[in-house]
């Protein structure tokens, strides 16, 4: 892999000969796991400025439509998290020159808080093809990490590394975009439980008004004197450009059309309509029936025709779970029942996704697994040999495992020898669901059409009957790690503790996603580590503590909560606790904090620990919700001490069986979590904004 400094550019063909469509991660860690951004990207034409205000991709407008840009989301990576772009670079219209590549933090927060800030470049196959990471990215609230231009028909990629002071919509108004994120008609088409919207109004700088960025914003600095360092043969770009005259790119006595924070899409209610049926043993007639599903292959051939017949037929879908996988933008056709020649025996892989864009036919081949069916190594390796030998871009295995970085489900070799390159990737059946619930519950869809026809999907994946349950079982080293707990014979360095240990992160994972699908936000684990430590090595220290101690734990990061979900399996006791710790309010006094936590848990569990933190790390007073109803004083420090928050605590028995039966821990895991989510978190006063809400009468579009 390439790794590049500040200022210097490379030729992509000189890198790979599949740069067609190429991915662009930007990553950071946090010291506390909590800190975050958002990408954003700008195109731009010969004299540094968008066309029109419809070339700035943001959270609210994340896809082109010429499918030339897509924002992936984002994903958990190492100890941070990972923010990805598509680009389909043969898409990108002939006079689009440069493409930057920013992200932006919001509520007062700067990149130089931030971690381990890095740029991958990864092109069609999946291989990384460059990296450049940066360590001076200073007090600044959004920056420019890098940015794709054209020079003699081929594409190259520049380092950047600058700053911005004035925040996202600072970035965009130098480059010619028009913010209206704080018009009246956007507040009135936002909700008040968008998170995105919320996020969108924090961008806006102080100064800001109604139509947009006041004219006195700041200007932001000019690119560094290290980007000229290493010029390109050709005419060296642009610095960053001057604020765009009100006249320009805009017709006289036309309204220039704003990026807007609402946009209206077709959601279904989460309240089911009343039933016409005599009684309640009438079944409603589904789409996607299970009755008739009686053995494995019975379920995995249902559930991949199903999948592919939903993701062709909505595009919004069928574009979340391929753009991932450097899918373009186009047609997409899916297929079953395939049967492709591979030596004397034909293989018939459980479906085929062909996308079409512009004359380009990007093809992947599909295998499904359902129940606790393993994906098998031999039968993945003859499917990348057959997808490398007739072209094929990527195979996509669908299970009901859950893969993590650094440890692959299945082993497969790849020969180096070959030009054409395959990626090999996979789709949990909970990421699916994950994606379907986001899409017809909170982010909308086209019409009212494909709403249904997820919902129909929706229903069929979390029918006890399709085998698409998600990650169900701790695997054959639960039960006697276990048993070496109880009776201390667990060794350290015994490789099913290790085992364990993985486990626990997959369970952890899906625990997120079907949260995060639940509430429409951002749910994502937090790996606390060192800088730059491998994955591995961060699992053989939970393995080592494990045997120790006898427990497991993790962090959730939930949008807007006040701080992390802490989740931990004591094996030794056979307990989990939930918790989070609430800081203190930075005004007012302790007694008043005290009452107002305990208003605000009127309706928790009255077994809800609360415990005061104060501020030289010795434990606070503690008590049960039902003793400080009566009395909250009770929660303050006897010595006076000096509080800094609180923490609030819920113990459940776990289940001790390894499966997702209504005894198993897997089950109970899951339970601990939502019913902690559901009871005490969203109680919690969220962090302070800095723009008011959205009116009351707010309604979703």
């Amino acid at each position: 892999m390439h790794e590049m400094v500040k200022g210097a550019n490379v030729g992509l063909s000189a890198l790979s000969e599949d740069v067609d469509a190429v991915i662009v991660s930007l990553g950071w860690a946090s010291p506390t796991g909590e800190g975050d951004a958002d990408v954003s990207v700008l195109l731009l034409d010969g004299h540094g400025k968008v066309r029109s205000d419809a070339d700035f991709y943001f959270y609210n407008n994340p896809v082109a439509a010429d499918g030339s840009v897509q924002l992936l989301g984002k994903a958990p990576a190492g100890e941070g998290s990972e923010d990805r772009i598509g680009f389909d670079l043969t898409a990108i219209p002939a006079d689009v020159e440069r493409v930057v590549v920013a992200a932006s933090r919001y509520e007062g927060a700067r990149f130089g808080e931030l971690d381990d800030l890095r740029v991958i470049l990864t092109d069609g196959s999946g291989e990384h093809l460059l990296r450049f990471a940066i360590d001076d990215a200073g007090s600044v609230s959004a920056f420019i990490f890098g940015e794709l231009y054209r020079r003699a028909e081929e594409w190259k990629f520049r380092a950047v590394g600058q700053g911005y002071d004035s925040g996202l919509a600072g970035l965009a108004a130098d480059f010619g975009v028009d913010i209206d994120d704080a018009s009246d008609d956007a507040l009135d088409e936002a909700s008040d439980d968008d998170a995105a919207d919320r996020d969108a109004a924090d961008e806006v700088p102080d100064g800001a008004t109604a139509t947009g960025v006041a004219p006195a914003a700041p200007a932001a600095p000019a690119l560094p004197v290290a980007v000229e360092r290493v010029p390109d043969t050709d005419t060296a770009l642009p610095a960053v450009p001057a604020p765009r005259r009100a006249a320009d790119d805009a017709e006289p006595g036309k309204a220039l059309a704003r990026p807007r924070t609402a946009k209206k899409k077709v959601t279904l209610p989460k309240a089911v309509k009343k039933s016409l049926a005599e009684n309640e043993s009438w079944k409603q007639a589904r789409l996607f029936p299970v009755s008739a599903l009686k053995s494995d292959r019975d379920r995995e051939t249902r559930a991949t025709s199903v999948l592919l017949s939903v993701m062709a037929q909505v595009p919004e879908f069928g574009r979340r779970l391929t753009a991932g996988f450097g899918a373009p933008a186009g047609r997409m056709e899916t297929f079953t029942e395939v049967s492709l020649p591979h030596g004397d025996n034909p293989r018939r892989p459980d479906g085929v996704i062909r996308v079409e864009r512009a004359g380009r036919l990007w093809t992947a081949l599909v295998e499904t697994k359902t129940n606790g069916n393993a994906l098998r190594s031999e039968q993945v390796q003859a499917y990348m040999d057959i997808a490398a030998r007739r072209g094929y871009e990527a195979v996509i295995t669908l299970s009901n495992d859950v893969a993590l970085e650094g440890s692959p489900l299945v082993d497969v070799k790849i020969d180096g020898r070959r030009k054409h390159k395959v990626a090999l990737r996979h789709l949990s059946w909970a990421e699916v669901a994950h994606h379907a619930q986001l899409l017809i519950r909170h982010e909308g869809v086209g019409n009212r059409a494909h709403a249904w026809l997820l919902e129909e999907l929706l229903h069929y994946l979390q029918h006890d009957n399709s085998g698409c349950h998600g990650f169900q079982n701790m695997g054959s080293a639960w039960v006697p790690v276990r048993r070496g707990i109880d009776d201390e014979t667990l060794c350290q360095g015994d490789p099913r503790a290790l085992e364990v240990v993985e486990s626990w992160e997959r369970l952890i994972r899906q625990v997120s996603l079907g949260l995060g699908g639940d509430l429409g936000q951002k749910v994502l684990p937090v790996q606390r580590a060192r800088r730059g430590t491998d994955p591995a090595d961060r699992r053989a220290r939970m393995a080592e503590q494990l045997c120790a101690e006898g427990k497991l734990e993790a962090e959730l990061r939930i949008e807007e909560a006040p701080g992390a979900l802490v989740v931990g399996a004591d094996l030794r006791t056979g307990r989990l606790r939930t918790s989070i710790e609430v800081p203190a309010p930075t005004q007012g006094y302790p007694l008043t904090w005290a009452k107002r936590l305990v208003r605000r848990m009127a309706e928790a569990p009255a077994d809800l620990h609360v415990e005061t933190l104060v501020e030289d790390g010795a434990g606070g007073p503690r008590g049960t919700l039902e003793k400080l109803r009566p009395e909250p004083a009770d929660l303050l420090p006897r010595n006076g001490a000096k509080i800094t928050g609180f923490r609030l605590t819920l113990i459940k028995s776990m289940g001790s069986g390894r499966g997702n039966a209504e005894s198993g821990f897997i089950r109970s895991v899951d339970d601990a979590v939502q019913r902690f989510h559901g009871t005490v978190v969203v109680h919690l006063e969220r962090p302070a904004s800095r723009t008011a809400p959205a009116t009351e009468g707010a309604v979703t579009g």
